[in-house]
């Protein structure tokens, strides 16, 4: 069975290596209840307290988790960048003594950040799990389980659960409070943190929804207000008006000819045949529904600026994808993600890796899959990457970049004033003598 946080912590007895305990199943006798219950020490009974997480803005609505991800726009930026974290594969590199790199496959920690990073989740899951902790709550947390001296699995902590220390003589600690019991104190070396790039401390980052709870607070507002005008607002289109006095047989014959006759799809653009003097008023929207609309319009683009989505990947109807797409792609890679893929690089590279790793190992995320583009500019790509005079990709690093199989004598780079074809041709002419 999965095992929780607490059971490695508890395991662990102060060795550098974690042996998971098996808990014992839970008994069937007593009552059965149909409710939630929390321990005094358990964070979740403030959160619940507060209520809606606490950060009431100027809306006057506390701002939750749920609430939030109700908002289609926040939903959008978030899913996009955890999304597109968790896709992008991360290699743990290796700086070899001639200068060369390579993908350090020999190593635990490239399976755990490129594979599977524990027993219920692959790298994927996890990645995009933390990085969601991180924009929710401006920090992400898990549990290093190791094993001789290397990390072997990584566990994620419970949101809001743990909570940096930083003693008197600037040593670093992680206090975490699990769902039942008393307090923990873990180790640095036990704890892979990362956090958002906005920080006021220098330990924690700022979180997505405090910075956000004015503008999520009012967006709800006014989807609130929205809703209430299909509710209990009016919805019909004009009026008929006369200063004459309609009898009941004129009043019944009007209002059958507008249910039978103008109603639906098929009235659309028809002109009513009005009597006794009728005239038709249109009525229009009021200025107060039409600067609900203005506003809605409003806070979705102030959670774009928030979250750094662009607008077309946020899914606005005003703007088009058009011929630049690539061009797209690469704003959101250079002014969205980049910056938490160095926050990644950097937190592998100091909480996973020893001191003595750290000088010829590091992490990289592999941002290609985004900024690769059609096949024909993917194709225009490999045409110059492999050219005779400016070439700096080899044969088979090409193959390799669309995944295919090398070939032999295709790890040479082509010389200069020659083809790739004229160097093979040669290569196999010296083997036939």
């Amino acid at each position: 069975m999965a095992l929780s946080p607490t059971d490695y912590i508890r395991a662990a007895g102060g060795r550098r290596s974690y042996a998971p305990r098996v808990q014992a199943g839970p008994k069937l006798s007593g009552p059965i209840v149909a409710y939630d219950g929390y321990d005094l020490s358990d964070p979740r009974l403030l959160e619940a307290m507060r209520g809606d997480g606490g950060r009431v803005g100027v809306a006057g609505i506390g701002v939750s988790d749920r609430l939030a991800m109700r908002n289609s726009t926040f939903f959008r930026a978030l899913s996009l960048i955890s999304g597109s974290m968790g896709m992008l594969p991360t290699h743990l590199m290796r700086l070899k003594a001639d200068g060369t790199r390579e993908k350090a496959r020999d190593h635990p920690l490239f399976n755990v950040l490129h594979r599977k990073a524990n027993d219920y989740q692959t790298a994927s899951q996890f990645k995009s799990h933390m990085q969601t902790c991180a924009l929710l709550d401006g920090n992400a947390y898990a549990l290093k389980v190791k094993s001789r001296g290397a990390v072997r699995q990584l566990i994620p902590l419970p949101r809001r659960s743990v909570k940096p220390v930083l003693s008197d003589t600037f040593d670093l600690s992680f206090q975490y409070q699990p769902a039942k019991g008393r307090a923990r104190i873990l180790s640095k070396d036990d704890v892979f943190h990362f956090r958002a790039p906005i920080s006021l401390d220098g330990l924690t980052g700022v979180s997505l929804l405090d910075i956000a709870a004015d503008t999520l607070g009012l967006s709800h507002r006014a989807l609130q207000a929205a809703g209430r005008i299909y509710d209990k607002g009016t919805m019909v289109r004009g009026a008929l008006e006369t200063d004459q006095e309609l009898g009941e047989e004129a009043y019944g014959r009007l209002r059958d000819s507008l249910r039978e006759n103008f109603t639906g799809i098929d009235a659309e653009e028809d002109f009513l045949i009005l009597e006794e003097g009728l005239k038709a008023k249109v009525l229009s929207g009021t200025a107060k529904d039409n600067s609900l609309v203005e506003m809605r319009k409003l806070e979705a683009e102030e959670i774009s600026r928030f979250t750094g989505a662009p607008r077309p990947l946020l899914m606005f109807d005003e703007t088009s994808w058009g011929s630049g797409i690539q061009q797209l792609g690469l704003f959101f890679v250079t002014y969205c993600l980049l910056q938490w893929f160095v926050i990644w690089e950097e937190a592998i590279w100091f909480c996973l890796l020893t001191p003595v790793e750290q000088e010829t190992m590091y992490a990289k995320f592999n941002d290609g899959a985004l900024l690769r583009g059609s096949l024909k500019e993917q194709a225009e790509f490999l045409k110059a990457a492999l050219g005779p005079n400016t070439g700096f990709f080899t044969p088979n690093e090409a193959r390799e970049y669309m995944d295919k199989n090398p070939i032999a004598g295709g790890d040479d780079l082509p010389r200069q004033g020659t083809t790739a074809a004229a160097v093979q041709k040669e290569n196999e002419d010296d083997d036939a003598k």
